[in-house]
């Protein structure tokens, strides 16, 4: 019973048709892989000079970055099949991340996550790390921070801030990765009706998951804010004057 188990936990894991945010290998040509690793470089290395420079000025930084890379890798870590399309979709927790440590730093973080999947889980392939980088991280990451930081401004509170960018930090996600798809495996088709039915084959999973994506972000904002405020406050997601009407 438990071999069976074992068997079906790593058959599960090893799956290769997870073409979602997390592209396969082989899946792009070698001309589009090089060029999305040539756009996910430079947010790279904005953010480890980024990450090194805030880790100088606050020695507890480089520690939450690591928790942060913990939650992105789990939280991505949970394929849902797309029938209609043979893929899969998942959550990204990039949200959050950016949330926290800011988007640069978020890029990161991703690279990360997606770097160890790729190798030990089968989980996107080292072709399409840039692409995935570019998808999940860039186009996640830099979505849900400034829906954050913009509804921040407009009076929103952490919950409907928080809510608003862990939705459309998936829903940008998987908005990249459909162009990407279409970019690379079109051939001489047109681009538009190959993405539409990319974006339309990825929506009856997306639209549920960009809710719950949301739910969890806005849980965890919220949470640290009850429990941890002089985190947030130290990460400038809130200022001290927030603090008796920040829930």
């Amino acid at each position: 019973m438990h071999r069976t188990l074992l068997i079906a936990g790593l058959l599960l894991l090893n799956t290769t048709t997870a073409h979602a945010m997390h592209i396969s290998e082989g899946i792009l040509p070698f001309s589009w892989a090089a060029l999305w690793f040539a756009v996910a470089a430079p947010f790279y290395g904005l953010g480890l000079r980024r990450l090194n420079a805030l880790a100088k000025e606050d020695l507890s930084y480089k520690p939450l970055v690591g928790l942060m890379a913990a939650v992105v890798f789990v939280i991505s870590c949970m394929p849902i099949p797309v029938l209609t399309a043979g893929t899969c979709s998942h959550p990204c927790g990039t949200g959050i991340a950016a949330i926290l440590v800011g988007p640069l730093v978020s890029v990161v973080i991703t690279a990360v996550a997606l770097l160890i999947q790729a190798l030990f889980l089968a989980h996107g392939g080292l072709s399409t790390l840039g692409a995935d980088i570019v998808s999940m991280g860039v186009a996640g990451s830099f979505a849900g921070y400034f829906v954050f930081r913009g509804l921040r401004m407009l009076g929103a509170n952490l919950a409907v801030a928080g809510f608003s960018a862990g939705l459309f930090t998936d829903w940008a996600t998987y908005l990249a990765t459909s162009v990407e798809l279409a970019s690379g495996i079109r051939g001489d088709a047109p681009f538009w009706p190959l993405c539409g039915r990319i974006i339309l084959a990825f929506i009856p999973t997306q639209l549920p998951l960009g809710i719950l994506e949301g739910a969890m972000t806005a849980g965890m904002v919220v949470l640290l804010s009850r429990r941890r405020p002089d985190l947030l406050i130290r990460m400038r997601v809130i200022k001290e004057r927030d603090l008796p009407a920040h829930a």
